[in-house]
């Protein structure tokens, strides 16, 4: 079975998108639709910005969600996934590639998260860190036992996992997790603690949006971040984007479960091989490809 599998922040790069825009007619013209939608030459951003303007939170989720999905609609009749899951942001580009939400309102919907995030990060002081070596157990014990706020947040595979809070919690749990025998325990340059209370702002301006959006059955099973399970259900689907913001990113359970339910291929959509190199760590026999776009689109 055929799983297609859709980055989150981080995977962004200057000069994104270009190729897909000088090559498919279909991707040029669904480029110029998103600078009308989000009333701004975006593509300027990817195509030609610096590293620094794409790294700005309302700039990043926007491009890379805009790369994911057009390289999916440029691969026409070869796009036939068995299942489909994105990494945090990237749930918002599976979601579109599997025809639970149009272009249109997807892109409205990962414009608005974006923003309500970076209005929730200038709130209040707040980080993420890379934890290595350590199991998921004794990282989440010591996130529990840390003063203030510091949760697990992303389960990238096993042996990697960040975590997320007030800046001085991580601080002072990178401590713990260094003397607990953590490989590295690293504060990133990221803007604010997402995937963890600290979000709660953004998840209720962004509940409000998503409430009023119409979702459709999806063409296949979507394997949310927040329950690392197949979904269907366009109820569903809403509730667990809306908790998703401040809920951990099960990847590894979630490349896991889908293993489990028969995934053997697994091909990347969008900037980057990031993924890729997840899965194999998570299952070293799954086979990894990324995605070509079609000049024919």
């Amino acid at each position: 079975m055929h799983a297609y599998i859709f980055p989150g922040q981080g995977a962004q790069f200057s000069g994104m998108g270009l190729d897909l825009y000088e090559n498919a007619p279909l991707a040029q013209e669904l480029f110029e639709r998103a600078n009308d939608i989000l009333g701004f030459h975006i593509t300027d951003i990817m195509f030609e910005g610096a590293a620094e303007d794409l790294k700005q939170t309302k700039v990043t989720q926007p491009a890379i969600f805009l790369h994911s999905v057009i390289l999916a609609k440029t691969l026409g009749d070869t796009f036939k996934p068995d299942m489909v899951a994105g990494h945090s942001l990237g749930e918002f580009s599976a979601l579109v590639a599997a025809g639970a939400l149009n272009f249109e309102d997807g892109l409205k919907l990962v414009s608005q998260r974006a923003k309500a995030m970076q209005k929730a990060c200038e709130l209040q002081p707040s980080t993420m860190a890379a934890v290595l070596g350590l199991d998921d157990d004794v990282v989440e014990k010591i996130c529990a036992m840390t003063e203030g706020i510091v949760v697990a947040a992303n389960y990238n595979c096993p042996g990697q996992l960040v975590i997320s809070g007030e800046v001085d919690a991580v601080n002072r749990a990178c401590e713990s997790l260094k003397a607990e025998g953590a490989r590295r325990a690293l504060v990133l340059p990221v803007g604010g603690a997402f995937h963890s209370p600290m979000m709660e702002p953004a998840r209720e301006e962004l509940a409000a949006a998503i409430e009023n959006t119409r979702f459709s059955k999806p063409n296949c099973p979507i394997y949310q971040n927040v329950t690392a399970s197949a979904v269907t259900d366009e109820n569903e689907i809403k509730a667990n984007l809306i908790s998703q913001l401040t809920a951990p990113v099960r990847w590894t359970q979630s490349v896991q479960q889908m293993i489990t339910d028969g995934a053997t291929h697994f091909t990347e959509v969008g900037p980057g091989k990031v993924l890729q190199g997840l899965v194999k760590k998570i299952h070293r026999e799954a086979e990894t490809t990324s995605a070509q776009y079609n000049v024919n689109a």
